[in-house]
């Protein structure tokens, strides 16, 4: 089994080096890491290209085992609802970079924001994906219910909802998020090209 060393790297660069040995026709690998950021986001992409997984325990940190099983890359879970595909994506994004609605007063930022999530979970065309960095991850890691309920509607609808885990661990936040899926740049930047349009609020 070949080992790849990604101790003291933040991710996505763990994910990157073992998805580079994983298109170079690797199979059977060891990943090892530090954080445990790197050990769910090294998990997921191993499960995207239909491999088990495995993760123990070394000194030092983790080791995220993969290996070929009965798994196939069609068998890994799809969305609820497919999002429309034109010649230039599929769906549309969502970029949340922080925890406000424009510049100005901050409490009416944040309640356009809430206002926002709340519209999009309501609506009959939602996002495909919706992506939160920097402070946008204070949203889905606070105590505002309304944000909750409104982000669990929409992956209840099909929205794949990722959390830049680089931004939790910056803000102390990663325990006290609420919902949603730890992620990295290098998936939040590839459901940004995959869709037809990304909107920024």
């Amino acid at each position: 089994m070949e080992t790849v060393n990604a101790f003291g790297l933040a991710c996505p660069k763990p994910l990157m080096m073992a998805k580079a040995k994983i298109d170079e026709g690797a199979r059977e690998l060891s990943v090892h890491v530090d954080n445990e950021i790197a050990v769910k986001n090294v998990s997921r992409l191993a499960e995207k290209y239909g491999l088990n997984v495995a993760v123990e325990i070394i000194e030092g940190g983790w080791s995220v085992n993969f290996s070929e099983g009965d798994r196939s890359v069609a068998a890994v879970a799809a969305p609820a609802a497919a999002p429309a595909c034109t010649p230039a994506g599929c769906g549309y994004a969502v970029f949340i970079g922080k925890d406000h609605v424009g510049e100005g007063d901050p409490q009416l930022g944040y309640n356009l924001m809430k206002m926002a999530i709340y519209t999009l979970s309501e609506s009959e065309d939602v996002p495909a994906s919706v992506l939160f960095m920097n402070s946008g991850v204070k949203l889905v890691a606070g105590y505002e219910q309304q944000i909750i309920d409104s982000v669990n509607k929409l992956i209840e609808k099909g929205t794949e909802v990722l959390v830049c885990g680089t931004c939790l661990d910056f803000y102390g936040l990663k325990e006290q998020l609420k919902v949603g899926e730890v992620s990295n740049m290098y998936d939040i930047l590839g459901r940004m090209q995959e869709a037809a349009k990304t909107i920024t609020l």
